[in-house]
């Protein structure tokens, strides 16, 4: 037993460390005042985050309240699913009356998803997309007219880690041009394959639930930062490496956003993540990450927790996939991945 005790003494400070590493992420991922101090630097960034508001929020979450709250009780009152509702005692005799009125009744709720609800939610993901990479796009341009920030030496260091290794070594013309496509394809193969693990998760029984918010959060915190270090021309292997070595940092900061989907049901979670990812979208451009977590491991002496393979199953996965294109390709992208 006494020899357990410096296990258990540093597991319960990694613990520690682990838990005040996701506090400063859930923080940094609340600090909306970052929105509205962009969004009063950058119209454009104004106007197209008011949109996702007016598609996501107003359109999308509205027509599921109006669904909910005139639609299905209408269709209750006129086609009632119970016999003190009718005039006629006869009919309520008949039992097949209230089948065929409750057959109908799902009908018409199922025509007005597949009328009108998936063929939105379909326009919503295509079109938020699109404007998500303008939000990060205004952000970052509005981050970029603000003066420079004054740090110690050893803190501006820490804060330009993820810059070695970016743009600088990438070669010149059509190589660079070719490794910069093959690094997006891996990329976005990559996170497929993670949102496939995620989906997987929540089967699981008893822990899956718990396990699929984790992963969304990591998911979630990933797709907030890849705008960012895109405009920055971070590598992919200094992002995952960056990603991976801070998990407890980001799994705090994609909690906020994940929120809804232990409370409300997929359709209307969709809704309120979409609203809600913009802003995380822009605190992560504001965001500071590498001197936060630069200054708790200075509190803790350079201490770190180790990389966590949050990817490595999808990354399995891609590698499979990439198999099955030329070898030229496979080797390309394996050569960018393992730079």
């Amino acid at each position: 037993m006494e020899a357990a005790k410096p296990l258990i003494n540093a597991f319960r400070t990694k613990l520690k460390q682990a838990t005040l590493l996701w506090l400063e992420g859930f923080r940094e991922a609340c600090c909306l005042h970052r929105v509205l101090i962009l969004c009063h630097r950058s119209r454009k960034l104004l106007i197209r985050t008011g949109q996702c508001f007016l598609l996501n929020g107003f359109i999308f979450l509205g027509s599921i309240i109006i669904l909910n709250s005139v639609i299905v009780p209408a269709l209750h009152w006129i086609l009632p699913d119970r016999c003190p509702e009718f005039s006629s005692q006869e009919l309520c005799s008949f039992g097949g009356i209230l089948k065929f009125y409750s057959f109908l009744r799902l009908g018409l709720i199922q025509i007005f998803y597949v009328t009108w609800f998936y063929p939105l939610y379909v326009f919503s993901i295509i079109l938020s997309n699109i404007w998500y990479n303008d939000i990060a796009k205004y952000g970052f341009a509005a981050m970029g007219r603000s003066g420079p920030t004054t740090l110690d030496p050893v803190r501006q260091n820490e804060a330009l880690a993820l810059q070695i290794g970016a743009g600088t070594e990438r070669p010149t013309g059509l190589g660079g041009v070719m490794i910069g496509i093959g690094e997006q394809v891996y990329s976005l193969l990559l996170l497929s394959c993670f949102f496939l693990e995620v989906y997987v998760t929540g089967f699981i029984p008893y822990v899956g639930k718990a396990l699929n918010f984790l992963l969304l959060s990591w998911m979630y915190a990933y797709y907030c930062f890849e705008y960012k270090w895109n405009f920055s021309e971070v590598r992919l292997d200094k992002r995952l490496d960056f990603f991976e070595s801070n998990w407890a940092f980001f799994a705090g900061f994609g909690s906020p956003c994940v929120l809804p989907v232990l409370f409300f049901s997929p359709l209307v979670s969709y809704g309120f993540m979409a609203i809600l990812f913009p802003l995380f979208v822009l605190t992560a451009t504001g965001s500071e990450a590498e001197q936060v977590i630069s200054s708790q491991r200075t509190k803790w002496g350079d201490a770190g927790f180790g990389r966590l393979p949050i990817f490595n199953a999808a990354d399995t996965l891609s590698m499979r996939v990439l198999s099955l294109f030329p070898q030229e390709s496979q080797e390309l992208l394996q050569k960018k991945k393992d730079s």
